[in-house]
């Protein structure tokens, strides 16, 4: 707690009045990753519907950005897995919807072949290893 503190500029006591338990940081750190998530995902929905970028482009984007640029993301993921499951649930239900949307508008610009599947991309985002290099 007192690396975090000192990390974040702050007293240790504010850090404690703040995130009185382990619980309650990791909740809330779990919670500051699912608004970025959300944050990209609906951009990248956005650009898909509005035109200015196309479906396929999106999806090779939210796949780069999930297996290279959120590396350390995913390893809070492996490291809060028992501890915030429920948050982590409704980040990968979140996740999936804006998923299948992609794929949907990438079929119906036929820029991705028909077989692949919302699953096939979730399935990939899910596996993709973390220790992957720059």
């Amino acid at each position: 707690m007192d690396e975090i503190a000192t990390t974040a500029s702050v007293a240790t006591g504010t850090l404690y009045r703040h995130f009185p338990t382990k619980q309650d940081r990791i909740e809330s750190i779990v919670a500051d990753l699912a608004e970025g998530i959300d944050r990209s995902l609906n951009s990248a929905l956005a650009r898909a519907e509005d035109g200015t970028s196309s479906a396929i482009v999106e999806v090779i984007a939210l796949l780069h950005h999930v297996m290279i640029d959120m590396r350390q993301e995913r390893l809070l993921r492996f490291a809060v897995a028992g501890v915030a499951d429920d948050s982590l649930r409704e980040i990968q239900a979140r996740g999936r919807a804006a998923v299948e949307q992609l794929v949907a508008a990438a079929h119906r610009n036929d820029s991705l072949y028909p077989d692949v599947t919302a699953d096939d991309v979730v399935f990939l985002l899910s596996t993709a290893s973390v220790a992957i290099a720059d």
